[in-house]
């Protein structure tokens, strides 16, 4: 067959074995008699040949040695390749597990930037806290749930939430300024208030909600921050929070993570 045909047939270009048969890897069995390359069954064989080993990732120059030379073992150099693909495919598969990961990572979670972040959040807000955040909580079933939600909060999701908890917080430093007692009607409202605000996260529950409550005193941060805004908040606070768990049925001194 002519070189186009049988560059067709095995889908390598005229120019590659016009190339081949320049440098003596595969050359046509014959010629017409106008002296146009004529390809042979056993070439076209040969060049199947070829490009197996080229796949495999042997270099030209090898690939005639093997198919020339009479003492060549070629189920050695083909076992000894198999070995080296193997390694590859190991290799490959740990390079897809790292970018699942990546694409993971950058599929979910806060989509805002640092600067948004601070625009959004105030002044005092520090982007690595969400960092933190997942160092501490990362492996639990409320943190992949907060970062399905989050990733598809836009900038304008994150502002509302933002002035949902000034607002809040700022009916807790009120509430706690004029007496409002735990377990009172007022107070309940209020720890309901900031259950469902946790929910836009995750879906809190009141054993939760309880112990989350339990950490604003247990956690230095946390307690420096409610104090901040209102001296004494975070004990109230906690104390809004058990009571109103108490009112749902759930004993706060031995509520545990759900």
């Amino acid at each position: 067959m002519t070189v186009g045909r049988a560059a067709a047939l095995v889908g390598v270009s005229v120019k590659t074995l016009h190339h081949w048969d320049a440098i003596g890897l595969v050359r046509p069995g014959g010629r017409t008699g106008g002296g146009y390359r004529v390809y042979s069954g056993d070439d076209v064989a040969r060049i199947h040949r070829v490009l197996v080993y080229r796949e495999l990732g042997f270099p030209l120059a090898e690939i005639g040695r093997i198919l020339d030379d009479p003492d060549a073992d070629a189920r050695d150099h083909l076992l000894r390749q198999r070995s080296q693909l193997v390694e590859r495919i190991s290799r490959l598969r740990a390079m897809v597990g790292a970018v699942d990961r990546m694409l993971d990572a950058s599929g979910t979670g806060m989509r805002l930037t640092p600067e948004q972040q601070v625009e959004i959040f105030g002044a005092d807000w520090r982007p690595d806290w969400t960092a933190e955040a997942e160092e501490r909580w990362g492996g639990s079933a409320q943190w992949a749930q907060y970062a399905e939600r989050a990733a598809r909060m836009t900038p304008e999701d994150w502002r509302r939430v933002a002035a949902e908890t000034e607002a809040l917080n700022a009916d807790f430093a009120a509430a706690h300024r004029a007496g409002v007692a735990p377990g009172s009607d007022g107070a309940n409202v209020l720890g309901e208030r900031h259950r469902t605000l946790l929910s836009t996260y995750f879906d809190c529950t009141h054993a939760m909600h309880a112990c989350i409550g339990r950490m604003f005193l247990e956690d230095p941060g946390f307690a420096a921050y409610y104090d901040g805004i209102e001296p004494g908040l975070a004990v109230w606070l906690r104390d809004v929070i058990f009571a109103n768990a108490e009112a749902h049925g759930v004993d706060p001194a031995s509520a545990v993570w759900e």
